[in-house]
Formats: C-alpha cells, sequence, structure tokens
C-alpha cells in the first residue's frame, strides 16, 4: 500500500474529488502544535483546519456533516494526520 504525506495540498484534492465543494480551504497547523500530542518532529502533517462549503452538508445534521468529512480523509488518519478542525461554511 503507498504510503500518503498528509499535506494540506493532498487533503483538498482528496476533498475536492470527494465531497465536490463550493469553497475549501486546508490550513496545516502542526508547528502550532509542537509538544502536543500526535505532532511529530517535522512540525508539520499532523494538525489541520478544514474550512469547507458542499451542496452535500444540505439538510444534514452537524455530526453526519463531519462524518463525511472524517470519512474523505479516513485514510489519512492512518498515516498520520492526528487532529482535525473542521468549519462548516
Amino acid at each position: 500500500m503507498q504510503t500518503i504525506v498528509p499535506t494540506a495540498q493532498a487533503l483538498a484534492e482528496c476533498l475536492r474529488s470527494k465531497l465536490d465543494p463550493t469553497h475549501l480551504e486546508v490550513i496545516d497547523e502542526s508547528a502550532a502544535h509542537a509538544g502536543h500530542a500526535g505532532a511529530n518532529a517535522s512540525g508539520t502533517g499532523t494538525h489541520f483546519r478544514v474550512r469547507i462549503a458542499a451542496p452535500v452538508f444540505a439538510g444534514k445534521s452537524r455530526v453526519t456533516q463531519h462524518r463525511l468529512v472524517y470519512d474523505a480523509l479516513q485514510n489519512f488518519m492512518t498515516q498520520g494526520l492526528h487532529a482535525l478542525a473542521i468549519e462548516i461554511l
């Protein structure tokens, strides 16, 4: 199995392909979490913020919306993504 490197660009590409967002920002906040649980020595690829709007979220509960994002990014979770802050717009 190919290793997926958690980068903002890789997460954004994945979310675009799976959720077809009308607005998307993916921000790597890993450097701000240096020394925290789940952080790595590089200061990248572990803590991200996602701001997203997509028609697929319409009429769904916040929990369901967040689950759609987590499900889309599941492969990254198993490759080192430790924390994900999600803002549904």
